[in-house]
Protein backbone atom coordinates (compact mmCIF):
# COMPACT_ATOMS: atom_id res chain seq x y z
CA UNK A 1 0.00 0.00 0.00
CA UNK A 2 2.72 2.50 0.95
CA UNK A 3 2.68 6.07 2.16
CA UNK A 4 3.97 9.50 1.20
CA UNK A 5 6.16 11.14 3.81
CA UNK A 6 8.13 14.36 4.05
CA UNK A 7 11.91 13.96 3.94
CA UNK A 8 12.72 16.03 7.01
CA UNK A 9 16.13 14.57 7.80
CA UNK A 10 18.37 14.83 4.77
CA UNK A 11 21.25 12.81 6.13
CA UNK A 12 23.80 10.93 4.04
CA UNK A 13 21.93 7.63 4.20
CA UNK A 14 18.64 9.19 3.04
CA UNK A 15 20.24 11.27 0.28
CA UNK A 16 22.20 8.24 -0.97
CA UNK A 17 18.99 6.16 -1.17
CA UNK A 18 17.27 8.95 -3.12
CA UNK A 19 20.29 9.27 -5.41
CA UNK A 20 20.09 5.51 -6.04
CA UNK A 21 16.43 5.96 -7.02
CA UNK A 22 17.36 8.92 -9.23
CA UNK A 23 20.09 6.98 -11.01
CA UNK A 24 18.00 3.86 -11.57
CA UNK A 25 15.16 6.00 -12.96
CA UNK A 26 17.47 8.02 -15.19
CA UNK A 27 19.16 4.92 -16.60
CA UNK A 28 15.72 3.43 -17.31
CA UNK A 29 14.00 6.48 -18.83
CA UNK A 30 16.64 8.95 -20.03
CA UNK A 31 17.92 6.77 -22.85
CA UNK A 32 19.28 9.86 -24.64
CA UNK A 33 21.93 10.24 -21.89
CA UNK A 34 25.14 8.24 -21.91
CA UNK A 35 26.99 7.05 -18.82
CA UNK A 36 29.29 10.12 -18.83
CA UNK A 37 26.24 12.43 -18.95
CA UNK A 38 24.69 10.69 -15.95
CA UNK A 39 27.94 10.90 -13.97
CA UNK A 40 28.23 14.60 -14.84
CA UNK A 41 24.61 15.36 -13.81
CA UNK A 42 24.65 13.35 -10.55
CA UNK A 43 26.25 16.12 -8.41
CA UNK A 44 23.48 18.48 -9.55
CA UNK A 45 20.90 15.89 -8.51
CA UNK A 46 22.51 15.54 -5.08
CA UNK A 47 22.62 19.30 -4.62
CA UNK A 48 18.97 19.54 -5.64
CA UNK A 49 17.98 16.90 -3.10
CA UNK A 50 19.80 18.76 -0.34
CA UNK A 51 18.37 22.18 -1.19
CA UNK A 52 14.84 21.67 -2.55
CA UNK A 53 12.13 23.41 -0.52
CA UNK A 54 9.65 20.50 -0.31
CA UNK A 55 10.86 16.91 -0.65
CA UNK A 56 8.58 13.90 -0.20
CA UNK A 57 9.17 10.23 -0.75
CA UNK A 58 6.95 7.24 -1.29
CA UNK A 59 7.69 4.53 1.25
CA UNK A 60 6.68 0.94 0.60
CA UNK A 61 5.27 -1.34 3.31
CA UNK A 62 8.83 -2.09 4.49
CA UNK A 63 9.48 1.68 4.93
CA UNK A 64 11.90 1.72 1.98
CA UNK A 65 11.79 4.75 -0.32
CA UNK A 66 10.69 3.76 -3.83
CA UNK A 67 10.24 7.22 -5.33
CA UNK A 68 10.37 10.91 -4.52
CA UNK A 69 9.09 14.30 -5.59
CA UNK A 70 10.56 17.74 -4.98
CA UNK A 71 8.62 20.98 -5.35
CA UNK A 72 9.74 24.59 -5.11
CA UNK A 73 7.78 27.74 -5.97
CA UNK A 74 4.80 25.78 -7.35
CA UNK A 75 7.08 23.84 -9.71
CA UNK A 76 7.87 20.15 -9.66
CA UNK A 77 11.65 20.10 -9.86
CA UNK A 78 12.08 16.36 -9.55
CA UNK A 79 9.95 13.23 -9.74
CA UNK A 80 11.76 9.90 -9.89
CA UNK A 81 10.62 6.32 -9.28
CA UNK A 82 13.01 3.42 -8.69
CA UNK A 83 13.25 1.37 -11.89
CA UNK A 84 12.13 -1.76 -10.00
CA UNK A 85 9.00 0.00 -8.69
CA UNK A 86 7.78 1.50 -11.96
CA UNK A 87 4.27 0.77 -13.17
CA UNK A 88 2.77 0.58 -9.68
CA UNK A 89 1.15 4.03 -9.65
CA UNK A 90 3.76 5.60 -7.36
CA UNK A 91 4.49 8.47 -9.74
CA UNK A 92 0.79 9.21 -10.09
CA UNK A 93 0.34 9.22 -6.30
CA UNK A 94 3.31 11.53 -5.77
CA UNK A 95 2.17 13.88 -8.53
CA UNK A 96 -1.39 14.10 -7.21
CA UNK A 97 0.00 14.72 -3.71
CA UNK A 98 2.11 17.61 -5.02
CA UNK A 99 -0.80 19.12 -6.95
CA UNK A 100 -3.19 18.97 -3.99
CA UNK A 101 -0.88 19.56 -1.02
CA UNK A 102 2.09 21.53 -2.33
CA UNK A 103 0.42 23.82 -4.85
CA UNK A 104 2.41 22.41 -7.77
CA UNK A 105 1.29 23.79 -11.13
CA UNK A 106 4.37 23.59 -13.35
CA UNK A 107 7.00 21.08 -14.42
CA UNK A 108 9.86 20.95 -16.90
CA UNK A 109 10.49 17.66 -18.66
CA UNK A 110 13.17 16.51 -21.08
CA UNK A 111 11.53 16.38 -24.48
CA UNK A 112 13.56 13.25 -25.28
CA UNK A 113 12.12 11.48 -22.22
CA UNK A 114 8.98 10.48 -24.06
CA UNK A 115 7.65 8.35 -21.20
CA UNK A 116 7.73 11.26 -18.75
CA UNK A 117 6.36 13.77 -21.28
CA UNK A 118 3.50 11.37 -22.03
CA UNK A 119 2.86 10.81 -18.31
CA UNK A 120 2.54 14.52 -17.59
CA UNK A 121 0.30 15.09 -20.60
CA UNK A 122 -1.86 12.14 -19.48
CA UNK A 123 -2.07 13.80 -16.06
CA UNK A 124 -3.45 17.00 -17.56
CA UNK A 125 -0.34 19.09 -18.19
CA UNK A 126 -0.10 21.20 -21.33
CA UNK A 127 3.00 22.61 -23.01
CA UNK A 128 3.63 26.31 -22.39
CA UNK A 129 6.96 26.57 -24.21
CA UNK A 130 10.11 24.72 -25.24
CA UNK A 131 13.81 25.41 -24.68
CA UNK A 132 16.64 23.98 -26.79
CA UNK A 133 18.87 23.53 -23.73
CA UNK A 134 18.42 22.43 -20.12
CA UNK A 135 19.05 24.79 -17.18
CA UNK A 136 22.77 23.96 -17.20
CA UNK A 137 23.08 24.80 -20.90
CA UNK A 138 23.35 21.19 -22.04
CA UNK A 139 21.79 20.35 -25.45
CA UNK A 140 18.81 18.46 -24.04
CA UNK A 141 15.54 20.17 -25.10
CA UNK A 142 13.10 20.95 -22.30
CA UNK A 143 9.31 21.21 -22.42
CA UNK A 144 7.85 23.70 -19.93
CA UNK A 145 4.45 22.40 -18.83
CA UNK A 146 1.54 23.71 -16.76
CA UNK A 147 -1.32 21.84 -15.14
CA UNK A 148 -4.16 22.42 -17.60
CA UNK A 149 -7.01 20.48 -16.11
CA UNK A 150 -7.67 18.44 -12.99
CA UNK A 151 -7.12 14.72 -13.48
Amino acid sequence: MGQIKSVDERNEQTINRLLDIWESAVVETHTFLNKADIIAIKPDAKSGLMEIESLYCFLDDADTAQGFIGVENNKIEMLFIDADARGQGIGKQLLKFALVNLGAKYVDVNEQNEQAAGFYKHMGFVTLSRSEYDEQGRPFPILHLEQGRPS
